[in-house]
């Protein structure tokens, strides 16, 4: 087995992954490590733009009461205000890796700053429509063209290594990770004193998700496996406009055409939001959310309709390129007809405790991005927070590890050898398949954006049998990386279960008929199992 040495480890090449690596690199050897392409993550897919006060007549305290309002009174406010007020030195530090915000036209000055549900003000800046990809493009070929960043492609993790899990005596700290070299099918360690879980989401983990392939969960379940706590996962974000056509795959449109005037009307016309909120369109996803999926159970109609139609052709064409046109290649004009949408699973507000740096309970172990839970998003997300927490997060962690790195030395600890003992060669790839489409439809079916506390007992059921069957499929056959994969996809998918069994009441994300009231007092659900007690 072979064992690689760096100074810092960073696993996921997101944009909280890559700015903590270009920050780093200032400091020692960056291995970036990504499970598939190095430009495939969830931030690629973003479409709406970075949320962040550059408006002089808006305020950062504007910003930070819309952040908390939206999440529910589960946000901590000392987080909150870190990140909205970090976000300006981030937007600087974007522009000067090249990244290409959209200005007013005839005012270069001024940013063409865009308004999503949750915000009062506009306050979203954006590259066109494909912000995300912007993003991840500039900065990962700032990461390759830097000598002391290596990027890595093809290695998924499979646990973090911990000396207590090694029988090392003193206080349990992460000292690398074990990978699969998904190309050659081998196994292979890293060693390091820092270890940066930096791995996204878990949309996955539902049948229908505006996620890529690579998000189930990989980091929350490999933090929660060494023991640390996870909270708040049954707060998952469905967004409340996928494209419906049967070869549309995971096409999202985005919270921007909302802000540019686009209503939600179902089948007969009616625009519906209204007789859910005040805001209409306008208001935050978990609210929109329920309003759609509500109408559309109500009257058995398989989607609604988002119609920014009475808006001209040239400003759609030019503020929605991209989306104007892949709906035009799916048959739908967007300035002459309505188009057809439906909710997806989309982001995970729970996961991973970790500061506004990364820190975890865990000494050499970090958490940024999707895969932490820091407090800014609470019981639901403000459009386009997520990329603002990206970046913030990514050089506080940078900030923070620099000062510490060296206290966790790894130097002499051998790493065991991957045991395989009698495992072989499995010629039974349908049964993973198998668990891995029942473990999503589960989801979608009982943990969805309406639950019950009979549809989560049920779900808890199903998905611990599945889990049991992936234990003894885990045991015996050598590993495969869609073995992992489904692994991670089927504890994620009890942690959610669980933290929602744990919520009596009805708070942002998280809605169940049983308990449709909302507390006085809001509380996390946390989850933390001893290390190694988990199947």
């Amino acid at each position: 087995m072979q064992t690689r040495d760096t100074d810092f480890l960073i696993i996921g090449s997101g944009l909280a992954g890559l700015t903590a690596a270009l920050r780093l690199s200032a400091h020692g050897q960056v291995l970036l490590v990504c499970k598939g392409a190095s430009d495939e993550a969830n931030t690629r897919y973003a479409q709406g733009g970075i949320s962040c006060v550059m408006d002089p007549t808006d305020s950062m305290d504007e910003h930070i009461q819309d952040t908390l309002q939206t999440g529910g009174g589960l946000s901590d406010e000392s987080a909150v205000r870190a990140i909205i007020e970090g976000g300006p030195e981030q937007i600087a530090e974007l522009e000067a890796a090249g990244v290409r915000f959209e200005h007013r036209e005839n005012r270069p000055n001024e940013y063409d700053l865009g308004q999503e549900g949750g915000h009062s003000r506009r306050r979203v800046l954006h590259a066109g429509d494909i912000t995300g990809k912007e993003l991840i493009e500039k900065l990962l070929a700032s990461a390759k063209a830097e000598s002391n960043i290596t990027v890595a492609e093809n290695w998924l993790a499979i646990d973090v290594v911990t000396t207590g899990w090694i029988g090392l005596s003193g206080e349990n700290r992460c000292i690398g990770c074990y990978f699969l070299d998904k190309p050659v099918s081998e196994i292979l360690t890293v060693r390091s004193p820092v270890t940066v879980l930096a791995t996204g989401g878990l949309g996955k983990v539902y049948l229908y998700t505006s996620n890529p392939d690579v998000a189930t969960g990989d980091g929350v379940a490999m933090a929660w496996r060494a023991g640390l706590p996870v909270r708040d996962m049954e707060m998952v974000q469905f967004h409340p406009t996928c494209l419906y056509h049967p070869s549309a795959g995971s096409f999202l449109i985005s919270e921007a055409v909302r802000g540019e005037g686009a209503r939600l009307i179902d089948r007969r016309g009616h625009e519906f939001v209204y007789d859910f909120d005040e805001r209409g369109a306008l208001a935050p996803r978990d609210i929109t959310a329920r309003a759609i999926d509500s109408v559309m159970k109500r009257h058995g109609d398989p989607f609604v309709y988002i119609d920014i139609s009475h808006r001209e052709s040239d400003f759609l064409q030019t503020r929605f390129p991209t989306l104007y046109g892949m709906c035009l290649n799916f048959g739908f004009d967007m300035a002459l007809t309505p188009v057809p949408v439906v909710p997806a699973a989309h982001y995970s507000c729970g996961g991973v405790v970790a500061e506004v740096n990364g820190c975890t309970a865990m000494d050499g172990l970090y958490a940024i991005g999707e895969v932490a839970s820091t407090g800014l998003h609470g019981a639901n997300r403000l459009a386009s927070n997520s990329l603002l927490e990206a970046a913030v997060c990514g050089a506080r962690c940078a900030e923070a590890v620099s000062k510490v790195w060296k206290n966790n030395p790894v130097e002499g600890i051998s790493i065991p050898r991957w045991e395989c003992g009698e495992a072989v060669s499995s010629d039974e790839a349908v049964v993973v398949e198998h668990d891995w489409n029942e473990v999503r439809s589960v989801m979608w079916d009982y943990v969805g954006i309406v639950r019950s506390d009979r549809r989560l007992a049920r779900a808890r059921r199903r998905i611990r049998t599945i889990r049991e069957e992936v234990a003894s499929y885990y045991r015996d056959y050598l590993v495969t990386a869609d073995l992992i994969e489904l692994r991670n996809l089927a504890a994620v998918a009890e942690l959610i279960i669980r933290c929602a069994q744990q919520r009596k009441e009805s708070r942002g994300l998280h809605y169940n008929e049983d308990w449709s009231q909302k507390n006085t007092q809001a509380e996390h659900t946390i989850i933390q199992d001893k290390p190694g007690g988990s199947l």
